[in-house]
């Protein structure tokens, strides 16, 4: 298999959410992007959490019960971020899903975000090329 970089198989038109979104705001986001998850944004542009559909199942079952969304982005979204470089190897990446229980990873190229990733994609890529 030729060596392809994570940079020629991401998403770089996924949504990010900021910590002060409210969190119904953020569930209609990914769902209306079909999106599993999406990276959450500081003030200065830098990644500072992930939101993935798993995590906002604490406030849509809070919601169901008592008819009422409430909370923020900050109160559901995973602060210790897994990310992957856009100069990272395909397989190495792969690999990566293997050991983590993540269906994506944010990409990143040094600080800056760049796109995300899905299993899928790397999937898909090595059913092509396989």
């Amino acid at each position: 298999m030729s060596t392809h970089r994570i940079a020629s198989i991401m998403r770089r038109d996924s949504p990010t959410l900021t910590p002060d979104m409210p969190i119904r705001r953020a569930v209609a986001t990914l769902l209306e992007a079909k999106a599993a998850a999406a990276p959450v944004l500081g003030d200065d542009g830098r990644m500072i959490g992930i939101l993935t559909q798993k995590d906002c199942f604490r406030p849509a079952l809070h919601a169901s019960y008592h008819q009422e969304w409430s909370g923020q982005v900050a109160d559901q979204m995973s602060r210790d971020v897994v990310s992957v470089q856009a100069s990272d190897d395909v397989i190495r990446v792969a690999e990566m899903f293997l050991s983590h229980p993540h269906r994506v990873f944010p990409v990143v190229d040094g600080a800056a975000l760049v796109g995300i990733v899905h299993r899928s994609d790397v999937l898909s890529l090595l059913l092509r090329e396989g």
